[in-house]
């Protein structure tokens, strides 16, 4: 376990403890159950405490409630030739197609106990996210009528939350370095799919530097003054992170 302390009021610091957990490839599901279960702890606990969920996924996809089938451009034949598992979830947001080199980013705010309405939860975090963008040299652009942030090429980061007596589950997603072979034939938002980071730089892109990169702007949008840094849950296990053939820089 590591911990990373920023400078705070203690008194502050007391009344909203923060822990953010660094994880490596975890199954949805698990950690679908994982955030239930924060969540129901951030109820019945009333202190505050906001918990973070990094990691990543293996191979499926997800179609939150302004999605639908007809956003995934592949036949019954092509999902069950690849594996991939479609699943519907109560999150906002559209179709994502999740895979090694994305970074998922799963928040438990009890928003109430921060004075936040669901908005200004949503626009700090597109602000942590657009943020990250900008110090990867990326001009993030709004994508209408949804959450997500859009490069050149396609939506860079996209973003959908639920919300469930005042508590918030799920969060935004950013491709960092993922194969994209597949990433094209699913909308997630506005008529686009997702790019990536190294897409759009052509560049090596370490999915540890942005991770780390990503942290620092969640602390800032989210007005996280002191927090905790765990690697690991105790309650959740993790995958073995295969190598994954990864695009050639151009």
């Amino acid at each position: 376990m590591v911990d990373s302390l920023q400078k705070s009021d203690p008194a502050r610091a007391a009344e909203f403890p923060v822990h953010i957990h660094l994880l490596g490839v975890v199954d949805f599901e698990d950690c679908l159950s994982l955030q239930r279960r924060l969540a129901y702890d951030a109820v019945t606990r009333g202190d505050g405490r906001i918990v973070m969920l990094l990691c990543k996924h293996r191979p499926l996809i997800t179609i939150g409630r302004r999605g639908s089938r007809a956003d995934v451009k592949f036949t019954t034949a092509e999902l069950k030739h690849r594996d991939l598992e479609v699943r519907h979830v109560s999150r906002g947001g559209g179709a994502i197609l999740h895979a090694p080199g994305q970074l998922a980013i799963y928040p438990i705010v009890p928003l109430m106990q921060h004075g936040w309405t669901v908005g200004d939860y949503l626009r700090r975090l597109q602000k942590a996210m657009a943020d990250l963008l900008l110090e990867h040299h990326h001009k993030p652009v709004p994508v209408p009528g949804s959450m997500a942030l859009a490069g050149r090429n396609g939506v860079l980061a996209a973003i959908g939350v639920s919300v469930r007596h005042g508590v918030t589950m799920h969060g935004a997603f950013v491709n960092v370095n993922p194969e994209m072979r597949d990433f094209g034939r699913v909308i997630v938002a506005g008529g686009q799919s997702m790019s990536s980071l190294l897409s759009h730089r052509a560049l090596p892109t370490k999915m540890s530097k942005v991770r780390a990169a990503l942290v620092t702007h969640l602390a800032e949008a989210l007005s996280l003054e002191r927090y905790h840094l765990h690697t690991g849950h105790p309650l959740l296990a993790e995958l073995p992170d295969r190598s994954y053939p990864r695009e050639a820089a151009a």
